[in-house]
């Protein structure tokens, strides 16, 4: 068993244990309640030029503990000053330490659109999403099937969530595809043994048609990593673990940009 099949069982297990507190029934009626959103995040990502979403945490599998020191909400503040077009949220417990409670108290405190980063494995998580403030969750190929994915997709139109499809081989984006995703994430970081690869990013890149927006996910730590990108016609990056180690965010963000 991979860290990833391990991570999707423990995320069924939390929505099993979720609905036994409260059921699909009950969120799903609140998370209707709500506004219809507005697909904020697919907009953000969408604008012309090169686009940042800046991650929100605490630790992860493969680094362990990334911030002892963990003030979520001035790390946010930081992100949308240093013009982050969207923010990413681990909200999974377990192996990135992560809490619902840092998405709903960021996506209350900034205007910039935020992902729940967490492992989709049922529409409950998908009604969560939306009751915490997100505006788009993320669906992972690796655990998902296509009919999932493409069932997940409907129910994010309904709510107006963005889903970001991640995929990690051509199969996965072809997978994604069909699925009808808008946005997909290309891992460089592969979820069964932890290695990194940015290649990755440039080899899948002609397998994304235009009109599908193009992020890459992992690996990004330095202004040349992100022209690379730029040069391949990516729409947006994912930064992590560079942003959450570097005492200065707004300055970091501006480096890797390759803007004084």
């Amino acid at each position: 068993m991979t860290i990833l099949d391990e991570l999707a069982g423990y995320a069924r297990e939390r929505v099993r244990q979720a609905k036994q507190r409260n059921s699909e029934e009950e969120l799903e009626r609140r998370a209707f309640a709500l506004p219809r959103g507005g697909f904020a995040f697919e907009k953000a990502l969408g604008k012309p030029g090169l686009s940042f979403i800046c991650e929100c945490k605490r630790a992860s599998p493969s680094k362990g503990l990334i911030a002892p020191d963990f003030p979520y909400l001035q790390i946010a503040a930081e992100y949308e000053a240093a013009g982050a077009d969207g923010i990413s949220v681990l909200t999974e417990p377990k192996w990135f330490l992560g809490k619902d409670k840092y998405l709903q108290e960021i996506a209350e405190q900034v205007s910039v659109p935020c992902l729940r980063k967490d492992f989709t494995v049922d529409a409950y998580m998908i009604y969560e999403a939306k009751l915490l403030g997100a505006s788009a969750v993320l669906l992972i190929c690796s655990i998902l099937g296509e009919e999932e994915i493409r069932d997940f997709i409907a129910l994010c139109d309904r709510l107006g969530l963005s889903a970001l499809v991640e995929a990690h081989d051509e199969g996965e984006v072809e997978t994604a595809l069909r699925a009808g995703a808008r946005m997909i994430g290309v891992n460089n970081r592969n979820l069964k043994d932890f290695s990194v690869d940015t290649g990755n990013s440039r080899r899948l890149r002609e397998r994304i048609p235009p009109g599908v927006l193009f992020v890459s996910e992992s690996g990004v730590k330095t202004a040349r990593d992100v022209e690379r990108l730029r040069e391949i016609g990516a729409d947006a990056v994912l930064v992590g673990e560079t942003l959450m180690r570097a005492a200065d965010k707004r300055a970091k963000l501006a480096e890797l940009r390759g803007t004084p």
